[in-house]
């Protein structure tokens, strides 16, 4: 027992890329035995680069604390090693196309009545009540549909978000509600079947500007590194560099533009009075905020801001982000023996010590032999 809180759960994966790992890898970072099955040759996610000693960089940042066992599914002998790890298992986690537990004959139903106990989570690109059901899905595509390239990147030039949100959001999603069906096991003794689909995760992010749509008939436009429903919440260019700057209520707009503007005109005039109004003005704003801080070095505007009480950021590149003196970083070790850094998760103290990352197949003649099909 290791006396973390997931300690002694047993977590079945089947699993690539990354919404479905991310999720076990947070429940194996818990404590849970995460054994992923993967097929011969790897799951999707060990081939998109070598980026990390030789292993891909999604796959060291995502697997990281599980076990790897290639089974072919296929393969009446595997297939009874799978049933017989269920048997034994809290929480099955799957991201196979759609249908393809149940051709293997274990649907909804059969999990329900033969692996009563376990929390079974499918992950699919859309609910499978849907005309989607069958749609493929990967992050990009699912950005796409669900609208959040209408309203990210500039005016003229619709964007994907930078890195892989729907992913994330759905690994996340499946995180939470995979620890609430393992509460509610502990009240009623029973497991769950739960889906969670891609679109569903990315269109509850857009609900602002949906429902700013759908109730006030204005649609959310794209611009670029300003906020499009607070203003002012943009970047702004000093004499020296640019800085973002973030005014969240009037009491703050009020404080820019006496103590870091210098123009408590704009903070009496009545156009500007309320948030909705700056936003509507924002064009008129610009015009009268921008050579203020352009008058000013960055250190000036930055000494003005911290006085007054506004929050402000830097616009970091990567190389940045390497050397920032807030990233708090942990050591992995990779299969081969090499240790890496890479970003600790959020709720993690320093004294966290991540498992390995797996090489693949490496537990699969154990588990055989464990689990009575050696």
């Amino acid at each position: 027992m290791s006396g973390k809180p997931l300690s002694g759960l047993l977590v079945i994966a089947l699993e690539q890329a990354v919404a479905a790992p991310l999720c076990t890898v947070r429940l194996a970072d818990a404590g849970a035995r995460v054994i992923k099955i993967e097929r011969a040759g790897g799951e999707t996610a060990r081939h998109y680069d070598a980026a990390v000693q030789g292993t891909s960089a999604y796959f060291a940042w995502l697997n990281r604390g599980k076990e790897s066992a290639v089974l072919d599914l296929k393969a009446e002998g595997d297939l009874a090693l799978l049933r017989a790890l269920l048997a034994r298992a809290d929480v099955l986690v799957q991201n196979l196309v759609p249908g393809a537990l149940a051709r293997m004959g274990l649907s909804p139903e059969v999990i329900a009545r033969d692996y009563p106990r376990l929390v079974a989570v499918s992950i699919n690109g859309y609910g499978q009540d849907t005309p989607y059901a069958a749609m493929r899905a990967y992050d990009m595509l699912v950005q796409a549909e669900s609208g959040i390239c209408a309203v990210t990147g500039t005016p003229e030039t619709p964007s994907k978000i930078g890195v892989s949100a729907a992913d994330i959001a759905t690994g996340m999603n499946a995180h939470a509600a995979i620890l609430e069906a393992l509460i509610a096991r502990g009240q009623t003794g029973r497991g769950a079947h739960i889906e969670i689909a891609m679109f569903d995760g990315m269109a509850e992010w857009m609900s602002v500007p949906l429902l700013h749509l759908t109730h006030g008939g204005r649609e959310t436009g794209r611009h670029g590194l300003s906020h499009a429903s607070i203003y002012p919440y943009r970047p702004f260019a000093c004499a020296d560099g640019s800085l973002i700057v973030a005014t969240q209520t009037n009491a703050e707009w009020a404080r820019l533009c006496r103590g870091v503007l210098r123009r408590p005109d704009l903070a009496e005039a009545p156009a500007y009075a309320t948030n909705a109004l700056r936003v509507e003005n924002r064009a008129a704003l610009d015009a009268e905020v921008e050579p203020c801080f352009a008058a000013l070095t960055t250190a000036e505007a930055i000494g003005r801001l911290e006085a007054a009480g506004i929050a402000w950021s830097r616009y970091s590149t990567l190389a940045d982000l390497a050397a920032h003196p807030a990233l708090r970083q942990m050591a992995v070790p990779l299969a081969d023996g090499h240790v890496v850094s890479m970003p600790r998760p959020a709720g993690r103290g320093a004294e966290f010590a991540p498992g390995p990352v797996p090489g693949l197949g490496t537990a699969t003649e154990a588990l055989r032999r464990e689990f009575g099909r050696g």
